[in-house]
């Protein structure tokens, strides 16, 4: 999944209140069990979990004949005008994708969605795929997918510039930009047109320098101008001033032949900050790096309140609407199962949610990334997700405006704030 899909998906908002939209039931005579029929929203268009999630509607179908599972399968953008429509009007599908984060708990508090803390059992789930579902301590969804950001970088570059490890420190890192121009290597790659790949760095200062409780409360207080997010700032901005970023980064796009992606893949940039889907678009719009192409997580920030083993990304997951039957949650349990999910892993996909499935990642750039997933020690949603939209929006444009130089750290912080707490006026 890329990262323009997730930006759109983040853009679904609900309104209004009342209760989740009943799944049809027939009872039959004499007491028994009526007929079923699961309103299922997903928005698996393309194989092969197109085709998974088909397999598993009929395989669950063939295990309970009095339950027929309805699919709705739309496209990011077609799927948030149609799930906006749905809940304005108080209702919900009875088992539907969701991204989690603000969205989802706009929904929850709308009364639309099952709270099922007490209904599933979550000690095979790992820490970090949980996060974006959960709060005040209880479970509203359950995760399908999911993903984290960190840099891809060239290795014969690194060797080129007598770099032996990637960095783990932010001392480190900036270290190595400085080895890679000295060398005469473009260290970075940056679609800075297109902004949302330049908050990923100031998202993830922030998660290491004040932590992610800060960053939750942040949501709550709607504050960003405490000291740690204004040094989140001023380490972007030290990376900047290095002029690490190659020529014309303020114009590039993504995926575009001459962008962020193909700069790396091409050999004329050595790293890029980019979530998991990173390799697949490198070798769609460049030549690719093959064995050459490495991954590292953010490193740390000394002195920093965050730590290393914390990731920053997104994924998806599915809820159940507040009215939806009791066969709706035990629809969910099958699609989650262990057996199930190790079936989609296998396939290339999604990346594990459950312990123990890494194994199943057959891709060697995948696995170090659903290595580093499983052993997370917590786990920060997408700024544009985690927060209102509009929020989320700002802080892309503060800190694009960083970049180029239109803001100092203390403006982005400022105007971070004056948005977030225009929004929960």
């Amino acid at each position: 999944m890329k990262r323009t899909c997730a930006l759109i998906a983040a853009a679904v908002l609900v309104a209004g209140c009342g209760g989740g939209q009943t799944a049809t039931t027939e009872p039959e005579e004499g007491g028994a069990p009526g007929k079923v029929t699961l309103e299922w929203w997903h928005l698996s268009t393309s194989d092969p979990l197109k085709t998974i999630y088909e397999t598993r509607a009929k395989e669950y179908q063939a295990a309970n004949p009095n339950i027929t599972v309805k699919m709705t399968v739309l496209e990011n953008e077609a799927y948030k005008a149609k799930l906006t429509t749905l809940t304005q009007s108080g209702k919900a599908p009875d088992v539907f994708a969701t991204w989690g984060g603000g969205v989802l708990k706009q929904q929850v508090d709308a009364g639309l969605i099952k709270d099922i803390s007490a209904d599933v059992d979550l000690t095979n789930f790992t820490t970090a795929s949980m996060a974006a579902y959960q709060f005040d301590g209880k479970t509203y969804a359950l995760p399908t997918d999911i993903g984290m950001v960190g840099f891809w970088y060239n290795k014969k570059h690194f060797e080129k510039a007598g770099i032996a490890e990637p960095p783990t420190t932010w001392t480190g890192f900036l270290d190595a930009v400085k080895k890679l121009k000295a060398a005469g290597i473009t260290p970075i790659a940056l679609a800075g047109k297109e902004k949302w790949p330049g908050h990923y760095y100031w998202a993830y200062l922030a998660m290491r320098i004040a932590g992610l409780p800060a960053l939750q409360q942040a949501g709550t207080d709607h504050d960003f101008t405490k000291p740690e997010f204004v040094q989140a700032g001023q380490q972007l901005k030290a990376l900047v001033d290095l002029e690490p970023f190659q020529r014309g980064f303020l114009g590039a796009g993504y995926s575009t032949p001459d962008g962020q992606s193909a700069s790396v893949a091409n050999g004329k940039a050595t790293m890029e900050l980019m979530g998991q889907w990173a390799p697949t678009v490198q070798a769609d719009s460049g030549e690719g790096l093959g064995e050459d192409l490495g991954f590292f997580p953010f490193p740390e920030v000394e002195g920093g309140k965050g730590a290393i083993t914390e990731a920053f990304g997104g994924g998806g997951g599915m809820a159940v609407g507040a009215d939806a039957p009791k066969e709706a949650l035990d629809f969910l349990k099958f699609l989650t199962s262990t057996e199930n999910h190790t079936k989609a892993v296998e396939s290339g996909a999604v990346l594990p949610v459950l312990k123990g499935v890494e194994s199943a990642v057959k891709d060697e750039n995948l696995k170090v990334v659903a290595e580093s997933l499983a052993s997370a020690t917590g786990f920060q949603l997408y700024l544009d997700q985690a927060y209102p939209p509009a929020v989320g929006a700002e802080v892309n444009d503060s800190v694009a405006e960083l970049f180029a130089g239109a803001k100092t750290p203390e403006q982005v912080a400022q105007d971070i704030t004056e948005v977030a707490k225009s929004e929960s006026e």
